[in-house]
């Protein structure tokens, strides 16, 4: 049986490993963009997903959801400040307002904290990995192929990225949820994918990092 202070002393060395990795993502971000001129979108894709993957490895790292509150308000600090000083150009050099980043680690805190709530890590991995990959690819679809563009307040997006983010949140979900097929879990797939597509499609300004996960979150919550 582990003892409080073998737990306390993996929870700490596993929260620097997380944050010495988001650390070098962030870094890595900063050589495509400052020395191989990658543009600022892309690289702040790069993060944005990179993010995702390495968050999902909170569950099996970290035993409680302090530690993650930790983590998460350490980076809000470290990208609001990175905002203000003008520093982190491959996340913050876009051409629009957007706070996005700083939205990021609310969503992630409060997706960790819906799962333990409901002690299930479905609560957690999959309004995030629809966050970190479904959004990105609205954004990339929409920008290459702007087929019916449409605004929401001063920005710009189009059908096309919404049926991307579409395709990607109901595979997300199949992979989830499809493992028995009934009709109730077609619903529910279908639920999930459409109204965090329509989260996406009606949030401006970055605040889709935390209206698709939560939405997510919210209808798991009334289903599961």
């Amino acid at each position: 049986m582990e003892t409080l202070y073998t737990v306390l002393g993996r929870d700490l060395t596993n929260t620097i490993l997380l944050s010495t990795s988001f650390l070098v993502l962030f870094a890595c971000g900063e050589l495509f963009y400052h020395v191989f001129k990658v543009k600022a979108e892309l690289t702040r894709k790069w993060s944005h997903v990179g993010t995702g993957f390495l968050t999902l490895l909170f569950p099996a790292m970290l035993s409680n959801h302090w530690w993650v509150l930790v983590l998460c308000a350490t980076f809000a600090i470290l990208l609001s400040t990175s905002i203000k000083f003008n520093f982190l150009k491959s996340i913050n050099a876009v051409d629009r307002d957007t706070v996005g980043s700083l939205c990021y680690p609310l969503a992630v805190y409060t997706s960790f904290l819906a799962s333990v709530w409901k002690g299930n890590n479905l609560f957690f991995y999959l309004p995030i990995l629809i966050m970190a990959l479904a959004d990105p690819a609205a954004a990339l679809v929409g920008k290459r192929w702007p087929w019916m563009p449409y605004a929401v307040g001063n920005q710009k997006k189009s059908v096309a990225g919404s049926l991307a983010f579409l395709l990607v949140s109901t595979i997300l979900s199949v992979y989830f949820l499809g493992g028995n097929m009934t009709s109730a879990h077609v619903w529910l797939i279908l639920t999930i994918a459409v109204s965090s597509t329509l989260a996406e499609a009606f949030s401006a300004k970055g605040y889709d990092n935390v209206t698709i996960p939560w939405t997510v979150i919210a209808v798991c919550a009334m289903f599961i």
